[in-house]
């Protein structure tokens, strides 16, 4: 239930009173969560060279983060703090997929995934703050948080992660499993493992406006028409041939100001953007894939769901799957509005156009019949 994931609140009423606002705490927002996986199924993932992982140490002196795959001798000292932190777990783990959803009552287009981190005795990542919103749910454990809304942001010099200078806690409190704690943007925080434990983050999106500025006028490149060429048929003579003239600026001025772009495209640009998959996703298309007949059979029967790494997302300029545009607005079978929700379909008897595109999906290996 939502409301014992948030403390008793409506999700309405958490977006209206903490969300980007004010940290909440919440005992015991899973009953009898302990985590989704053991302590040899998280290493494994940490040594696997398509997992993204990062080993984090400290010696009470200097940091140091190395990125995985990780050995697996690494995970086994205690003598000096450390961690280790598995990205994108829904991406591998289908509980972790499971729980990331259960946190829909935000846009799909603001979640990022679920990071999970180890710790041993004292292990954690140092005191800093993140530019997005973070739930941090305690898996098995116990970890000890530190929180402080401190305008000052300034960092310890050389380090190899985002450590405060001068953290200076406000609130503080200890987690067990189950629990769980909000953070806004830009809070400081500390997490600090007492004894062994594991705590899963729910990360969101928040691109800067320099990146979106970036990715933006790059998608805005390959759409770009713009006619003629550049003349000076009025040609002055110069006195200095090294010199840009005044005139030359502001004749290609001229022609740059025909750049325009609209609405429509904007939306269009984060409906690509928001669903194209990141440079370490792919995908495996079925080895045996099912005839139609017998696909057309089994969604009928049990279903259909989307792959965990599938992003669908809609707006008022359409559909987008995993960095494609898919149909023009009103265009699209209505129950792609469902599936791009819940993620799945019931078993039904649904109309021939969309059982075709489901198909696709299901060679590309962007999703599968419920089994």
């Amino acid at each position: 239930m939502i409301t014992t994931l948030l403390g008793g609140l409506s999700p309405r009423q958490f977006l209206e009173e903490y969300w980007q606002k004010k940290p909440l705490l919440v005992r015991q927002a899973i009953p009898g969560f302990t985590g989704l996986l053991a302590h040899d199924a998280l290493f494994d993932l940490a040594c696997n060279p398509d997992v993204e992982s990062r080993y984090i140490r400290h010696d009470n002196v200097e940091w140091t983060v190395e990125h995985g795959p990780q050995r697996r001798s690494r995970l086994r000292g205690k003598r000096t703090p450390w961690t280790v932190l598995v990205q994108g777990l829904n991406l591998w783990l289908p509980a972790g997929d499971e729980l990331l959803h259960r946190f829909d009552f935000i846009p799909q287009a603001r979640l990022d995934d679920l990071m999970v981190s180890y710790a041993v005795d004292g292990g954690g990542v140092g005191p800093h703050f993140d530019n997005y919103d973070v739930f941090l749910l305690q898996g098995c454990g116990q970890r000890r948080w530190q929180i402080a809304d401190q305008e000052d942001r300034s960092l310890v010099e050389g380090a190899p992660l985002r450590i405060l200078k001068n953290f200076q806690p406000a609130q503080d409190w200890v987690l067990e499993p189950g629990d769980m704690l909000y953070l806004p943007p830009h809070w400081a925080h500390n997490g600090i493992a007492i004894g062994e434990c594991t705590t899963y983050s729910i990360g969101f999106r928040s691109p800067t406006a320099s990146e979106l500025g970036a990715e933006f006028l790059g998608w805005m490149q390959d759409r770009l028409t713009l006619e003629g060429i550049y003349q000076d048929p009025d040609l002055q003579l110069h006195e200095n041939s090294a010199e840009i003239s005044t005139t030359m600026v502001d004749r290609i001025a001229t022609m740059l100001e025909r750049i325009r772009w609209s609405r429509q495209d904007v939306a269009d640009f984060i409906g690509h953007y928001l669903t194209e998959p990141k440079p370490q996703i792919f995908f495996d298309p079925p080895e045996a894939p099912l005839s139609r007949k017998r696909f057309d059979q089994a969604v009928q029967s049990k279903g259909y769901r989307l792959n965990a790494r599938t992003l669908l997302l809609w707006s008022e300029t359409g559909f987008y799957l995993n960095g494609e545009k898919l149909h023009e607005a009103g265009e699209e079978p209505a129950e792609l509005k469902v599936l791009a929700h819940h993620r799945q379909l019931e078993p039904g008897n649904y109309p021939v156009a969309l059982l075709h595109v489901l198909y696709d999906w299901y060679c590309d290996g962007f999703g599968a019949p419920r089994g």
